[in-house]
């Protein structure tokens, strides 16, 4: 029997993803793919904390599994081993037919195949540098980076594809309850915008400063889009991003609304979903908004090639430097050039030209 066929018979299937929320969506095309090749078959997410905010909005997800893995650089210490003792065995509890570890190219899927293999999870499949041997029953090599690049998304989907398992479609998709939807609209008709209006949500934040598109930036290219062009700017970002954001807000010196640390993950969703324009450093919004439709300006830092808006209207923008693909949170050269050059204009610019777009109206693409 070849693997394919095995797999096919695989109801209870563990995803293994333990990266950002951003990661975890990128991932939603290969778990449609895998819930459409078996009528029945049920998907429990093995995820980060972060990623498991997003998860109850993956189509595809029926259960998940909450775990900080201490392989994962945000994860702070562990006292103790007790954590992965008591996941061990309620993975051999549940009685998986199969496990599969997504990961990055940079990152070893060893150490989740490893706990997958003392849960005595019979078929285990990734893609692996060197020869797992046992750890995986089965191995795909990792071409990455030295044979080929691909897109995250297209990274997992052909990982999934070794399982004959092919999605109904290939977009990003999240589905949200129509009461958060309608939260969302709620939060614009307090801040008196109408849907149809010409606003953009800027979302101002990034998990790494290397990923951060200068403050000063923000600001001068918001200030051109309210007073050159007529538009409304809503703020965007957690609490701890205030301070940043006000700091933006101030150095614009023109009107603008921020709901910093004020939204649900789920009216965050609704408004982007609703927004005509969304602009982002590389960040989990910016998937998000792929996920609904909704055009993307992406202050692209150059520290990795594989995380861009998927199949959405994008403008991405950078600074083309030498020390590109650094992989590092912060800029090991000291200079962020790849962003920081980027000039104000050039964002304005691209977002116009997204707004010009003929497309659905934003309250249908909530729908999604």
């Amino acid at each position: 029997m070849n693997r394919a066929a095995e797999w096919a018979q695989a109801e209870r299937v563990l995803c293994v993803r333990l990266d950002s929320m951003g990661d975890v969506i990128m991932t939603g095309p290969a778990l449609r793919a895998l819930k459409r090749t078996r009528p029945g078959r049920r998907l429990t997410l093995l995820t980060s904390p972060a990623g498991a905010m997003i998860a109850p909005y993956l189509p595809a997800v029926d259960d998940v599994i909450v775990y900080a893995a201490p392989w994962v650089r945000a994860t702070a210490p562990n006292a103790s081993a007790a954590a992965e003792r008591a996941l061990i065995a309620r993975l051999r509890a549940l009685g998986f037919d199969g496990a599969i570890v997504f990961t990055v190219y940079s990152q070893s899927a060893l150490p989740a195949a490893h706990l997958c293999y003392l849960a005595e999870i019979p078929r285990r499949l990734a893609y692996c540098r060197e020869n797992p041997y046992q750890l995986l029953t089965d191995w795909v090599p990792e071409p990455e980076p030295e044979q080929r690049l691909r897109h995250e998304v297209r990274r997992q989907l052909d990982l999934v594809a070794c399982l004959g398992a092919v999605p109904d479609d290939e977009r990003l998709r999240l589905q949200l309850p129509a009461a958060e939807r309608a939260a969302a609209q709620q939060r614009l008709a307090r801040l008196g915008i109408a849907p149809e209006s010409r606003w953009v949500i800027v979302h101002p934040g990034a998990s790494a400063p290397s990923r951060r598109y200068p403050a000063a930036s923000f600001a001068a290219a918001a200030r051109m889009l309210v007073e050159a062009h007529g538009c409304i700017v809503v703020f965007t970002g957690s609490a701890e991003e205030r301070a940043l954001i006000e700091d933006i807000r101030r150095g614009m010196q023109a009107p603008s609304h921020s709901l910093a640390g004020e939204l649900t993950l789920g009216e965050l969703c609704g408004l982007i979903a609703l927004a005509p324009l969304l602009i982002a450093n590389n960040t989990g919004p910016v998937h998000i908004a792929a996920a609904f439709g909704t055009p993307v300006v992406d202050l692209y830092a150059l520290t990795n090639p594989q995380h861009m808006p998927w199949e959405v209207e994008n403008r991405v923008l950078y600074h083309n430097v030498p020390c590109k693909y650094c992989y590092k949170s912060v800029c090991p050269e000291g200079h962020n050039a790849c962003l920081r050059r980027v000039p104000p204009a050039a964002v304005v610019d691209a977002a116009l030209e997204l707004l010009a777009l003929a497309r659905p109206p934003a309250v249908a693409r909530a729908g999604d």
